[in-house]
């Protein structure tokens, strides 16, 4: 039988040193959970990129154009179903420090090529209807307490207009982007068309071309057959592309930020060791301090295993409620995570990816602090006990 009012008892016997261990324990669950989201969103944006879909590139950079012409030519490629422009815009809502990623599409095919997508509110119709009109991510919406039928003005850097003025677009529709692993929530999607006969007509400046072309496969061929076909057709210019399979291109962005997963790593592994022996430390001075209720015990009559639960417990009991703390507070940071940190990690939630290890590190982390002391209190005789105490 385990004295569990004497664990409870051991456990706050000293306040102040049990509240520091478990807020450190807090602090450190909570820093381990969000750099794990880190991790599992990079992974997760390159392992559920559709295996039906291709990004042509520029060969030379990501930051040089394509010809607006090569796009049909990628459709003439057997495999090809469709094909679909991206710009990237490079502007901003009012002020610099509102900038967001805004992209010029084929608005009549994004539906068919990014069919998880949804629209939460607005219409696809509506979208497709007007140069002007544009779909929004929900978070940015959010953000900017844009609803459907808003004129949204936007600053152009890259594509600047030549009087001074704002770009003004129309929201036709905000979406969902959950289920789509290659987008986010916190994109503008506008007519392509919109921005090519302002740029005819001498109302914008900019470069010409295409940043990337996104490409649909039809069923039953491969991203590396295909791809190579496209990189042929154009091996002898004007422009030679590069096709990359939607997760390669994804990955392509984590690269760029760095090597994320070892920086976020060792960083974990830093705030892990230190955790692991400060709560060793904590629970060696319990079992300490403790030693003559051991010898007490066993003179009362209990046996060598009440004397190891009751110093394991507490370290459990211990790291539970630090450990569970810090978790708790990743998952209600959850949300605004997302709307900071969305546009560079698509994706980011505290899911059981992070959840299961956590639990687990935090089962791991209780035992490695509390076996020590737990196996010298079920060691100890009564006379030993007492005599030490004393």
């Amino acid at each position: 039988m385990v004295p569990f009012k004497l664990i409870w008892r051991n456990l706050l016997r000293h306040k102040l040193r049990v509240l520091l261990t478990a807020g450190s324990l807090t602090v450190a669950f909570f820093l381990l959970c969000v750099l794990q989201a880190l991790v599992v969103s990079l992974d997760q944006g390159v392992k559920n990129a559709s295996k039906k879909r291709l990004v042509v590139q520029s060969a030379v950079s990501l930051f040089v154009n394509l010809p607006a012409s090569y796009q049909g030519k990628i459709e003439t490629i057997e495999g090809v179903e469709e094909s679909m422009k991206m710009t990237w815009f490079g502007g901003y809502y009012r002020e610099p420090a509102n900038m967001f990623a805004q992209f010029a599409i084929d608005a009549d095919r994004m539906e068919r090529i990014y069919s998880s997508v949804e629209l939460v509110e607005g219409s696809w119709e509506e979208f497709k209807s007007s140069r002007m009109s544009c779909l929004v991510g929900k978070e940015t919406a959010k953000k900017y307490g844009w609803s459907v039928g808003d004129r949204v003005p936007i600053v152009g850097m890259i594509y600047p207009r030549l009087d001074g003025s704002e770009w003004q677009f129309d929201i036709a529709g905000i979406y969902d982007a959950s289920q789509e692993a290659s987008i986010d929530d916190l994109t503008m999607y506008f007519h392509w068309e919109y921005l090519d006969e302002a740029m005819e007509a001498g109302a914008a400046g900019g470069a010409d071309g295409i940043g990337v072309y996104s490409v649909l496969l039809s069923d039953g061929y491969s991203q590396a057959g295909v791809g190579a076909l496209i990189d042929g057709l154009f091996e002898n210019g004007p422009q030679r592309v590069q096709s990359t399979p939607e997760g390669e291109f994804n990955a392509q962005f984590v690269s760029m930020v760095g090597n994320v997963p070892f920086f976020v790593g060792t960083i974990g592994m830093g705030v892990l060791i230190a955790i692991l022996l400060a709560t060793l430390n904590t629970m060696l001075m319990s079992g300490r301090e403790q030693t003559r209720d051991v010898g007490v015990l066993k003179a009362l009559g209990f046996d060598g295993s009440a004397a190891f639960w009751l110093l394991l417990t507490q370290s459990l009991l211990l790291c539970g409620v630090g450990a569970g703390t810090g978790i708790l507070l990743a998952l209600g940071v959850e949300g605004p995570l997302q709307a900071l940190l969305g546009s560079n990690f698509p994706g980011l939630r505290i899911s059981s990816d992070v959840l299961a290890p956590a639990v687990l590190l935090a089962v791991a982390v209780a035992l490695f602090a509390g076996l020590a002391p737990a196996l010298r209190a079920r060691r100890l005789t009564v006379i030993e006990a007492l005599r030490e105490e004393a």
